[in-house]
């Protein structure tokens, strides 16, 4: 089979010559060539490793899909972001919003030796912020889908595996406006206004998945957010309230064209998984397993498989820590269990990727050896 026949034949609940493994974020997209010094990618310890996802792994590719030709934000006049670098090679980022009295205010940072971007402040700090971002203006739907990108990466892939569409729900939205203290408080005091909040996401959220679910049918997506409202954040009758109700027409949009929705929840599950099944979804994901998780795969193979393709469940703290004999017990102990008895499908997945610009060799070692396993089991 070709690495794309695989990841289908898996999606589509079919067999499969054997479980498709993926890098997840290290997705054959990323340049070891670019210049960029924000690309960690560049050092030279990452060149094997790119080498090897693009040549041995089943490629699943993501990418959002935005809008253009969208109606005008009438909030856009209140909005304002400036951008500097300081004297260590930081990019910083400020945002201020004008709404009503309050200026909201958010700063993110990005370092250049890690490939991630920090909130150190928040826009929200309370619950008057919270009240005053509810006021603004909001934003009419419409627009088109721009998909070009995505066809584009999607025939740079080619027979080599697959594109998938990365969108945040409602929840995403709205929590991250705050600190996970902040967030945690006022989710579970303010459940009035937190539903208006995620409602008002909607508004923007649903209409975007329609047109780009109809523009780019038979997809995989992933939609981002739930595990915000995962224990030990929030008890699972609020996952029912702020997952569940808002993430199940977003699935069940993506399936009318014929896509794939995948959940993407890290952390604990045992008490959210028929909660994460009831919103309609076919995947999930890291699946991570104790301790960062609470819950063995082979579980969620047994009383869940049958719904969902399972993606996991390998830690990347593991592949960056372990000595390679001892990670290549995991390996081995994921493939297992994630391809026991019945069910629609197990994709062999770590739950991130390193995010330093330099790899260890251990770390690169750990990679070739999942690949080693896969192609032997």
């Amino acid at each position: 089979m070709t690495r794309r026949e695989r990841l289908m034949a898996t999606l589509n609940g079919q067999p499969a010559d054997r479980p498709p493994v993926s890098f997840y974020e290290l997705d054959g997209q990323q340049d070891p060539d670019d210049p960029d010094p924000f690309n960690i990618f560049n050092h030279p310890s990452w060149r094997p490793l790119l080498d090897l996802t693009r040549e041995k792994t089943d490629l699943i590719a993501r990418r959002g899909v935005p809008l253009r030709n969208r109606p005008p934000d009438p909030a856009a006049e209140l909005r304002k972001t400036d951008t500097l670098e300081d004297d260590k090679g930081s990019r910083h980022a400020v945002t201020t919003i004008r709404a009503g009295k309050r200026v909201l205010t958010e700063r993110t940072r990005r370092d250049r030796d890690v490939d991630t971007v920090w909130t150190v402040e928040h826009l929200c700090k309370d619950v008057e912020d919270f009240k005053a971002w509810l006021e603004l203006p909001e934003r009419p739907p419409g627009g088109e889908p721009d998909i070009e990108p995505f066809l584009a990466m999607e025939a740079r892939i080619g027979d080599a595996g697959i594109g998938m569409i990365d969108c945040g729900d409602p929840l995403c939205a709205v929590a991250s406006l705050f600190d996970m203290g902040t967030y945690t408080v006022i989710a579970l005091t303010e459940q009035e206004l937190f539903h208006r909040a995620l409602e008002r996401a909607s508004r923007e959220i649903l209409p975007k998945v329609e047109a780009v679910a109809k523009a780019l049918p038979g997809r995989l997506w992933r939609i981002v957010g739930p595990e915000y409202a995962s224990p030990p954040y929030l008890p699972p009758a609020l996952f029912r309230e702020y997952v569940v109700r808002y993430d199940r027409p977003m699935v069940e949009i993506i399936h009318k064209y014929g896509g794939f929705a995948r959940i993407h929840s890290h952390g604990r599950l045992k008490a959210i998984l028929d909660d994460i099944c009831s919103t309609g979804c076919m995947g999930l994901d890291p699946i991570e397993p104790p301790p960062q998780g609470d819950v063995e795969l082979s579980y969620v193979r047994k009383k869940y498989g049958k719904q969902l393709v399972l993606f996991g469940n390998l830690e990347v703290s593991d592949i960056e820590t372990l000595p390679t004999d001892r990670f290549a017990e995991k390996v081995e102990k994921a493939l297992r269990e994630g391809t026991e008895g019945d069910g629609r499908g197990f994709v062999l997945q770590p739950s991130a990727c390193p995010y330093g610009r330099v790899l260890s060799p251990l770390t690169l070692r750990n990679y070739e050896k999942i690949v080693e396993l896969v192609e032997k089991f």
